[in-house]
Formats: structure tokens, C-alpha cells, sequence
């Protein structure tokens, strides 16, 4: 396949996961526990740093960096463990859903929590890596945001099959980002086409909500616009981090020769032969 049909058929695999989530709707919650998670820990730290006295005693000559370099280190670990925490449980769920199996959000919690070592692990390699970056970001100024940005952007490709592969490889972190750059390699027309596919379905949707809610504010009161906003762009982000999960398990599952439930059988053929 050429690079013209690859991408196209990257859309229509993408525009296939929304299907998935359309008949399984109780995937979404997946993404949506991760970002209340999140917020919850961002607060969480925010508020003990607060009281704590920490951000003044930043600004003293006295204060030691590497402290401020711990406390983001902790930061970037629980981050990255709660988002593959319930990625991983996402997978697992459509795993069952292409199987023809029962799907249900307790089964891919419990799947995650017997995958938690290996989730913990690639936790602290990834905040391991994200430190690195932010002490070069830091210290190189300007040339120092280009590269990590470049860096950055070469990491998330190189890692975009992780969360499958840590799920159901008996592999480390450093293997595990090997493998899903090999399969990136293979099938990276795929996961642009679909990725394009995904960013933009986000963009207009965001778009359209903002605009009716910009409305609402306007017409009938600021506050209930900004809340039914807020809430919107939730959902929208929900729901497409959701289908790219589902995109990701599709490629990871057919590349490993299961059968996608679901999905056009001809176009996943095309889309998933091997070079």
C-alpha cells in the first residue's frame, strides 16, 4: 500500500473505533476515571506544596534544586501510572469486545491491578524519562525547548504500542519501547492516517460545542456557559482518547494475528498486511 492509501485507510480504522465506542459505551469511562484521577493527584499536590511552604522557600538562595526535581519526579510517575493504569484497562476491555467476550469495566480494573508490577515499572522509566527532558529543557533556554519538543515528539511515537505490550509481553520497559517502535515502524502510515483522523474529529467537536456554549453564555447566563463548556470538552476528549485506545488495540491485536470483531474484515486485511 502506498502512502496515500495507507493513511486513508487509517481514517476509516479510526472512524471504525468510534463504532466500538458507539456499541460499548461503558469504554469511555475508562479515560474519564484517568483525567478525574489526575486532577485529584494535581490537587492533591498542589495543596500539600501550598501549605507546606514549598513554593516560597523556591525562591530562597538556600533552596536546593534537586528537591524541586524530586517532587516532579513523584509528579510524573503517579501521572503516568494512573494513565496507563486505565489504558491498560481499556485494551483489556476491547480484547473481550473483539473476542465476542463479556465486557465490563470491573474486569479490565481487575486486569490492570494483576498487571500492576509491570505497570509500576514502566512508570517510573517513563518519569525517569520526562525528568531527563524537563533538567535539559531547563538548562539548554530556547535551544534546549526546540530539541525537547523534537525529542518529545520522536518519544510518543516510539511508544505509541506500549500500553499492549506491557499488557500482554512478558517484556521490560526498554523492550517494550523496542517493540512498539518496530511495530510503529511496520504500520506508521496507519496510526497517522488515524491519529489525523482523531485530532481532527477533537478539533471540530471542541469548535462546535464551544460555539453553541459561547452562546449559551452570551444569550442566557456566563456561568452556565462555562460549566456546560467545561463539561463538553470533557466528554469530547473522553470519548476520542477512548477510540484511539481502541485504535491501538485494534493494530496490536491483528498485527499478532486476532481477528478485529467488528471492524471490516477487507479493509483491516489491507490495512494490516505486513510489508
Amino acid at each position: 500500500m502506498g502512502f496515500i492509501e495507507r493513511f486513508s485507510a487509517g481514517w476509516k480504522i479510526a472512524m471504525s473505533s468510534f463504532r466500538v465506542l458507539k456499541e460499548k459505551k461503558e469504554l469511555v469511562i475508562f479515560p474519564m476515571i484517568s483525567s478525574i484521577s489526575i486532577l485529584l493527584v494535581f490537587g492533591s499536590f498542589f495543596s500539600a506544596l501550598f501549605f507546606s511552604g514549598f513554593f516560597e522557600s523556591t525562591e530562597s538562595e538556600d533552596f536546593n534544586s534537586w528537591l524541586n526535581y524530586l517532587v516532579m519526579f513523584v509528579f510524573y510517575v503517579l501521572n503516568y501510572f494512573i494513565i496507563v493504569f486505565f489504558n491498560m484497562a481499556l485494551v483489556h476491555c476491547t480484547r473481550l469486545y473483539f473476542r465476542g467476550e463479556e465486557v465490563s469495566v470491573a474486569a479490565g480494573i481487575r486486569f490492570s491491578m494483576s498487571r500492576i508490577g509491570a505497570i509500576f515499572s514502566w512508570a517510573l522509566f517513563a518519569g525517569t524519562v520526562g525528568l531527563l527532558l524537563r533538567v535539559v529543557q531547563e538548562n539548554l533556554g530556547t535551544l534546549g525547548k526546540i530539541l525537547i519538543g523534537l525529542i518529545g515528539a520522536v518519544w510518543s511515537i516510539m511508544t505509541f504500542f506500549v500500553v499492549p505490550i506491557i499488557a500482554y509481553e512478558n517484556v521490560g520497559p526498554l523492550d517494550a519501547v523496542k517493540r512498539s517502535s518496530q511495530m510503529m515502524k511496520e504500520k506508521w502510515g496507519e496510526s497517522l492516517g488515524a491519529n489525523f483522523s482523531f485530532g481532527i474529529i477533537q478539533f471540530l467537536a471542541i469548535l462546535a460545542t464551544g460555539v453553541l456554549f459561547f452562546m449559551v453564555g452570551y444569550f442566557i447566563s456566563p456561568i452556565a456557559g462555562i460549566v456546560l463548556g467545561v463539561l463538553a470538552g470533557f466528554v469530547v476528549f473522553s470519548v476520542v482518547s477512548a477510540a484511539q485506545v481502541v485504535f491501538i488495540s485494534a493494530v496490536y491485536h491483528n498485527v499478532n494475528g486476532d481477528l478485529v470483531k467488528h471492524f471490516d474484515q477487507q479493509m483491516v486485511d489491507n490495512l494490516f498486511a505486513r510489508k
